[in-house]
């Protein structure tokens, strides 16, 4: 029986980015303090917000007022919401409410360019999980925020929302894997021949850029998605990579990097599980 694993672009970036924080996340699984950033929150409750509108649409013909959709947006925001959020910017003089307003705006400039949403939308948070490896071993996992069929160019869009202010280049998002993974997933669903479009709508910057990817460049991700597996599973070795990323790390609080151990988590998690030691613990 050959073994499975499981990818995800999220997966194979974290490994890219800092080993010891993939070890953290997908070997130790622990669990941080800080589960969220304000800017992860943020990004969620949109993402929440815009799946909900097309769903309306899609499903029922209706498309809300931008009343109904700030009111969903705001409910969406305080069922989530905590104050355990990490603010990394909050010596730049942002709070809760920064982010919550950013998220207004986001929405109001989005509503006011695609209204009347007529586009033709097949699929919500789409699931895509598909063989990209030899003899069934390796799989990619993940989920397509909206897939559109554009009727008078008989072509498919594979729609992405980014709610950072960061806006990357042409040339950057021409290389960008992520969509282009799930570009291979629908490729497989509705026909290798059928041409498909990577859309990623930068909400910070109400703008959109696009890219595609020619069969050549698909089947060369495929060759480098394997041998970055290949070098993932034989690694023993996870050192830390101190970067600009750091600062939004869960894992800052445990990371040697910052003169920390993860080793305090694993003896208050014992503790947690078993109350009577604590009177056996010395300080």
């Amino acid at each position: 029986m050959n073994f499975m694993a499981q990818y995800s672009h999220s997966k194979l970036s974290t490994f890219e980015q800092c080993k010891l924080k993939y070890k953290f996340r997908y070997i130790d699984k622990i669990k941080p303090e800080i589960e969220q950033s304000i800017e992860a929150f943020l990004g969620s409750c949109v993402h929440s917000t815009l799946e909900w509108l097309y769903t309306l649409k899609k499903d029922e013909g209706k498309v809300p007022s931008i009343d109904d959709v700030i009111v969903h947006y705001t409910e969406v925001w305080q069922e989530g919401f905590s104050e355990d959020f990490l603010i990394v910017k909050e010596s730049q003089g942002y709070n809760y409410k920064s982010y919550f307003d950013m998220g207004i705006t986001f929405l109001l400039n989005y509503y006011m360019r695609k209204y009347p949403f007529n586009e033709n939308t097949l699929a919500l948070e789409k699931k895509i999980n598909f063989n990209i490896g030899e003899k069934n071993k390796n799989y990619i996992i993940g989920f397509i925020d909206r897939l559109v069929h554009d009727l008078d160019e008989d072509t498919l869009e594979i729609h992405d929302y980014k709610t950072s202010n960061f806006l990357p280049s042409q040339e950057k998002m021409d290389a960008d894997r992520q969509l282009a993974l799930y570009s291979i997933a629908i490729k497989k669903e509705f026909g290798h021949d059928k041409k498909i479009k990577l859309i990623w709508h930068y909400l910070a910057h109400n703008t959109e850029i696009h890219s595609e990817r020619t069969h050549e460049e698909l089947e060369q991700l495929k060759i480098d998605i394997n041998a970055l597996i290949e070098v993932i599973e034989s690694t023993s070795d996870f050192p830390y990579n101190k970067s600009a990323l750091c600062d939004w790390c869960e894992y800052k609080s445990i990371c040697p990097a910052w003169g920390n151990s993860p080793e305090k988590i694993g003896k208050d998690d014992k503790i947690d599980r078993f109350p009577t030691l604590k009177k056996y613990m010395k300080e």
